[in-house]
């Protein structure tokens, strides 16, 4: 399948945050209430885009961050015939062991590392299964899908 390219750049390709480069994010709440006003749910300091109104920004936090188990150093695994932008990562135990126990695993706290999981697992899964003509159609489809997930489109 060939994909062009209709909100990314080409000649960001495979950069990172690629197809992040022209859109602004803001720092931001999630809390959800009870109608007591007791609070259900609370994640502060999260990063999403601009443009994200706070009920899309609470889904976000609320339905889609990882809450917990996310490794502070990350190590990219080899694997033959996946071009190495799609190489899944693992936890880097060598550098994790430098770092407070505390300060180890968390959670998700940018949208953007929800959106990179989200596209990058779609991209993988279209890569194994043969449906890209070349590695440049997988890293556009990889970049719009992230866009136009950061722009709700």
């Amino acid at each position: 399948m060939r994909i062009e390219r209709r909100f990314t750049k080409q000649g960001l390709a495979g950069q990172e945050g690629a197809a992040y480069a022209e859109i602004e994010f803001r720092k931001a709440l999630s809390e959800i209430k009870n109608p007591d006003g007791s609070v259900v749910f609370r994640l502060d300091n999260i990063d999403v885009p601009a443009q994200f109104s706070q009920v899309a920004a609470d889904i976000l936090a609320q339905k889609y961050f990882r809450k917990a188990g996310v490794p502070a150093r990350l190590k990219k695994v080899e694997e033959n015939n996946v071009p190495s932008f799609l190489w899944r990562s693992v936890a880097d135990e060598v550098e994790l062991a430098k770092l407070p126990e505390a300060e180890r695993y968390g959670s998700e706290t940018d949208a953007r590392q929800v959106f990179d999981r989200l596209a990058g697992t779609w991209t993988y899964w279209g890569w194994k299964g043969g449906y890209f003509n070349s590695e440049e159609d997988a890293r556009a489809f990889r970049d719009e899908l992230a866009y136009m997930l950061a722009t709700q489109r």
